[in-house]
């Protein structure tokens, strides 16, 4: 996939809303996993990304920075994300769990 024509979201528009499910594409393009859950808001905000895993059985979920992802929406509207991490990468890094406080 071609990002180079995908337009950037604003960072008002990076929110639970817009993100949630989003696909998550590595440097080899390839997807490598997709948005669970938004926690925060703002440049503090962590992004629970899927990783692994087939139609969410057996993904493991795990925190980044939304910095660490770029947002952008392609032609048909629909907002994905990439990142300079590979799956392996992501994989490693250990998994989120949910806290109720």
């Amino acid at each position: 996939m071609d990002h180079t024509n995908h337009i950037p979201l604003r960072a008002e528009e990076i929110n639970h809303a817009n993100v949630e499910g989003a696909n998550v594409y590595g440097p080899d393009d390839h997807n490598i996993g997709s948005v669970s859950h938004f926690h925060g808001n703002g440049a503090s905000a962590q992004v629970i990304v899927d990783v692994g895993g087939f139609l969410g059985i057996g993904a493991k979920p795990v925190g980044l920075p939304v910095g660490n992802l770029n947002f952008m929406r392609d032609e048909n509207g629909k907002v994905h994300a990439t990142t300079a991490m590979t799956k392996d990468q992501l994989k490693d890094l250990p998994e989120h769990k949910h806290s109720h406080a």
